[in-house]
């Protein structure tokens, strides 16, 4: 019994020996003792260092032996389907998108024998600029409508475009003038957003003579480069009265209904946006993309879509099912849908942030995050209203912007330096948009103005705006129509 337990412990030595011998856990530095000819090289051709943006690393091989090869990260790829004895192994490496390196360690060893291994490793640089990923309504959105929406993401970490509504229609003294202006006239260049109302194109107006001067500053506007934003004071389809004829809480609810006389009208001049939209082409024949702002300022009672006329659900299911008609009924992909609140007072935090998501129709129904603030000329509260929403907006990953603000009749003449570049001057906000001036010709008594003319007090005030880095005016824009490198649209 005594020499069969000395037997087995020895036995049992010789095992854990000859395991120790074949195992690749053996010391880096250890030389290894081949019984036979065999050998085993293998070196960087690189430095070993690879860009976050991606690269090759190349491996040489010496060797009489086969191999197998492995790789501990699935960053990095081999590119080969053959292992030469003598030669070189390519890797392929993936972009990087965090912003800390990375290492591999790539493994060559011996088939038969697992002694005979080596393994180099391979660093990849961390990307200082990470691509975003941004998720839009329309996943079908033609090319330069996903750039546009790409570069109101981007456009907002070196400032805001100014803009202005019916800017290049008309202005307070002058009407249909070509390069006609108010903001040209006073800083030599145009706003960065051109402003105009859709309304006219769908409803019972669309016969409208205007329409042609529509479509020529729209088209105008895109060629210099410009952001063209719409809303739509809409006729309202049930009653026959205008915009602002709440009378009846039913509209929304007749329109939601199959078969409904008013939901047939109402598809009528969404038919007619369609058309409109499909035939908005710039000189080299491209769709021009529009930022569509429907049913906006749907916080306030005053419209037939507004908070006094439609519950929460209706309003949701309204606006649903007004994207999907357009995206998905009649293949319209050069629009971005903003949601557009207004905010008109003094608020505490949370309720500016329950105005600004008041009825969210959902993150897939929404490219940008407006808000029309009528809050007169309080930097303080202006500056709520944009901090806010420049939370919400990284929250959500949405560009965000101001739709329509101004002081009617605003008489102070350092408006734009106290009233919007100070309470802006920190905040991720890709626009202001004023709101119109109207055409007064001669009757002075009119003072319906909501931004600079030649001949307002604060004309200098304006250009002192104009020649802030943070402000962006037409000549000031990047190519907002081509998609920005380190942006990914989902």
């Amino acid at each position: 019994m005594r020499h069969f337990c000395l037997n087995f412990i020895k036995s049992l030595f010789l095992i854990v020996i000859g395991i120790g011998c074949c195992s690749c856990g053996k010391a880096e530095n250890e030389d290894p003792k081949p019984t036979d000819n065999r050998y085993l090289k293998v070196a960087l051709n690189t430095t070993g260092e690879i860009d976050a943006n991606g690269g090759e690393a190349e491996v040489k091989i010496e060797t009489n032996v086969d191999y197998t090869v492995a790789v501990d990260a699935d960053w990095l790829k081999l590119s080969e389907t053959s292992y030469p004895k003598n030669g070189t192994l390519k890797f392929t490496a993936e972009t990087n998108e965090a912003t800390s390196s990375r290492t591999a360690t790539i493994t060559v060893c011996d088939k038969s024998d697992r002694y005979y291994l080596q393994a180099v490793k391979v660093t990849q640089g961390g990307n200082q600029n990470p691509p975003l990923d941004l998720t839009i309504v329309d996943k079908q959105a033609t090319e330069q409508t996903k750039a546009l929406f790409a570069n109101l993401w981007t456009i907002a970490d070196l400032g805001f475009m100014f803009g202005h509504h019916d800017d290049l229609w008309y202005g307070r003294y002058w009407y249909n003038e070509p390069g006609g202006s108010d903001t040209k006239a006073v800083c030599g260049d145009y706003p960065a957003v051109f402003s105009v109302d859709f309304a006219s194109i769908m409803d019972n107006r669309y016969n409208n003579e205007d329409n042609a001067i529509r479509r020529r500053v729209i088209l105008e506007a895109r060629e210099r480069g410009e952001v063209i934003l719409a809303c739509a004071h809409l006729n309202n389809p049930l009653t026959g009265g205008d915009s602002w004829d709440n009378s009846n809480n039913q509209v929304v609810k007749s329109i939601l209904t199959p078969g409904n006389a008013t939901r047939t009208k109402f598809i009528t001049w969404l038919d007619r946006l369609a058309e409109f939209c499909l035939n908005l082409k710039d000189s080299k024949g491209e769709l021009v993309p529009v930022i569509f702002r429907p049913l906006h300022e749907h916080t306030q009672n005053w419209s037939w879509w507004g908070s006094s006329c439609t519950t929460e659900s209706e309003f949701i299911e309204f606006w649903q099912f007004l994207v999907t008609y357009l995206r998905d009924t009649k293949g319209v992909h050069n629009l971005l849908f903003a949601i557009s609140p207004q905010l008109d007072g003094w608020y505490d935090d949370q309720t500016i942030r329950n105005r600004l998501l008041f009825r969210w129709p959902g993150d897939n129904y929404v490219d940008f995050i407006g808000m029309d603030c009528y809050h007169g000329d309080n930097p303080t509260t202006f500056n709520n209203y944009l901090r806010i929403a420049t939370e919400i907006s990284k929250e959500k990953r949405k560009p965000c912007g101001v739709t329509e603000t101004g002081v009617e009749s605003f008489t102070r003449e350092d408006y734009w330096t106290y009233s919007i570049l100070q309470p802006i001057k920190d905040k991720r906000v890709s626009m202001v948009v004023m709101w119109r001036n109207k055409y007064v010709g001669e009757n002075e008594w009119d003072k319906h103005y909501f931004s600079v003319y030649p001949g307002h007090p604060s004309e200098d005030n304006f250009r002192k705006m104009f020649s802030d880095e943070r402000s962006f005016f037409s000549k000031d824009l990047p190519n907002m129509y081509k998609l920005p490198e380190n942006i990914r649209i989902k």
